[in-house]
């Protein structure tokens, strides 16, 4: 039997896109499998996932971004930019590898939306991804082209979010 891609995208403005993909690599490790996570924006080595993963058996992390994208009239946006090209790169020689059983590209939505990375290059990453490896992508503001391309969307809706009351963010809820 043929192994059909599987492609899943967690996007729309509700919380819960990167917890959704990590849950995805919960379960991926308790199957024994390989997983690769590239961070496209987050840069904080102190978050609540960093230090989960280490406890992981076969869970790779990888913080590629910057933080907060500027503007692209900030003398910092071009930094912001080709850290994200090189981290495209790097998710790209491991989606080819055919090493990981699920890689998850976290934040990859909106590096596009934002015009860190064009979409081409990231739908042929993906499109030359070995069959057997699942592709999760997450990010606000997904592309049509994105959207397309997976085979499972999934929108997180914001119905009611805390920080809109004031409430600030919290370890172990937000980071």
């Amino acid at each position: 039997m043929k192994i059909l891609q599987r492609i899943l995208l967690f996007t729309g403005n509700g919380k819960g896109k990167t917890t959704a993909a990590l849950g995805m690599a919960l379960r991926a490790s308790g199957h024994g499998m390989r997983t690769a996570i590239f961070q496209f924006i987050k840069s904080d080595p102190s978050t609540g996932e960093i230090a989960a993963i280490g406890h992981l058996p076969g869970v790779e992390i990888v913080q590629l971004g910057r933080g907060f994208v500027p503007d692209r009239s900030s003398p910092d946006w071009e930094a912001h930019r080709r850290a994200a090209g090189e981290g495209l790169e790097r998710a790209r020689l491991a989606m080819a590898s055919g090493d990981y059983d699920l890689i998850i590209l976290d934040e990859i939505a909106i590096a596009v939306a934002k015009g860190l990375v064009n979409e081409s290059p990231v739908i042929e990453a993906i499109k030359a991804t070995p069959a057997k490896t699942v592709v999760v992508l997450t990010g606000r503001g997904a592309s049509a082209g994105l959207l397309e391309l997976a085979d499972t969307v999934t929108e997180m809706r914001a119905v009611k979010h805390g920080f809109s009351a004031g409430r600030p963010a919290r370890k172990g809820v937000e980071y």
